[in-house]
């Protein structure tokens, strides 16, 4: 049993998914953990599969991964599970991975299961966290072990799961949860062409036209974030903050409650159902900080939370505090800014 760590790199269009860069991130982090406590050498690697693949399979290696798995084909061009779990399954057989994570995207969500079906392994679903460690369990001492941690029963707790009788332990992670490494251009690695095993009759389902609509935002990469949540009060209140994010140059994303009540599209929604950000400045305005948003905005560098609520949870997490009515402070806010721009 190799103890390496894997990653199944998605790409659409000949692009890859940045959740797949940020898990070779990670990786990098658990293999580096692994290695402090073994002092055995454990490597990243990715998996790469698609059609005139080569000039993509460089850029796993710029953020961590020491070996990437390239399977070009032209069935493979877009994902289809029948034709990418019969290559994958078929790889983890011969090479015995410890380890493999997954984005959870559409694709991520579809393909694991179905690897983990074919193999009878564990996998645990939309990880904010994973770590390396031991687990003991019936007089049994399993030593590092990969801990999956997701929030559960609504966000009201948090997880750790761990699935350590089967390998490869596998899981798929939430984009945006885990930090993106600094690409260095002048790392080395290794590409390996496997040949492709992929039959005629495998491809079950023919794709005759693919229908696209992009995201209106794209929170994850946001530097600043202004958000609203059911204290803005309505939607015509959410053009105040608007004006404000635009003003400063931020993204504008809101709490569920204010997505459900119609306030704004889902595409801008942060939390537990909605993207995770790491922005360099999160305004909250009037949020109130249920756990759900919390998880996916606690990790902003600075957090500025407005509420008329002393008593919000909000409070708790952010760096500075205001304490007043989302129409009295954003304007005050604004007009500071624009004195000092």
């Amino acid at each position: 049993m190799s103890n390496n760590i894997w990653v199944f790199i998605q790409q659409d269009d000949g692009k890859i998914a940045d959740v797949s860069l940020q898990l070779v991130s990670k990786a990098t982090d658990l293999a580096r953990d692994y290695n402090n406590k073994t002092g055995e050498a454990v490597q990243v690697e990715a998996l790469l599969f698609g059609e005139n693949i080569k000039e993509m399979a460089a850029e796993p290696v710029k953020y961590g991964a020491d070996r990437v798995f390239c399977v070009d084909d032209s069935r493979l061009k877009y994902y289809t599970p029948v034709p990418y779990t019969k290559v994958l399954v078929d790889l983890i057989k011969k090479e015995n991975p410890q380890i493999i994570l997954y984005g959870a995207t559409t694709t991520g969500r579809d393909l694991g299961p179905r690897v983990a079906s074919s193999l009878k392994v564990g996998l645990t679903a939309d990880c904010t966290d994973l770590q390396i460690g031991d687990y003991e369990s019936k007089g049994e001492t399993y030593s590092n072990i990969l801990y999956q941690i997701r929030p559960a029963f609504g966000g009201n707790i948090v997880a750790t799961i761990v699935s350590p009788e089967k390998k490869p332990q596998m899981a798929t992670v939430r984009e945006g949860v885990m930090k993106l490494n600094e690409p260095d251009l002048s790392r080395k690695g290794e590409i390996v062409n496997v040949p492709s095993i992929v039959e005629d009759a495998d491809c079950l389902t023919e794709i005759i036209e693919r229908v696209q609509q992009d995201k209106a935002v794209n929170l994850t990469a946001s530097q600043i974030i202004v958000a609203g949540g059911m204290g803005v009060g309505t939607k015509e209140g959410f053009d105040i903050i608007a004006d404000f994010a635009k003003t400063i140059g931020a993204d504008l994303a809101a709490s569920r409650a204010a997505v459900d009540a119609g306030f704004i599209h889902k595409d801008h929604q942060v939390g537990q159902t909605g993207v995770t950000v790491r922005p360099k400045l999160y305004i909250a305005c009037g949020i109130s900080g249920a756990i759900q948003h919390r998880a996916g905005m606690d990790q902003s560098a600075k957090i500025i939370a407005i509420n008329n609520d002393p008593d919000a949870p909000i409070f708790q997490i952010a760096h500075y505090g205001i304490v007043g009515e989302i129409n009295d402070v954003i304007p005050k806010l604004k007009k500071a800014f624009k004195a000092k721009a």
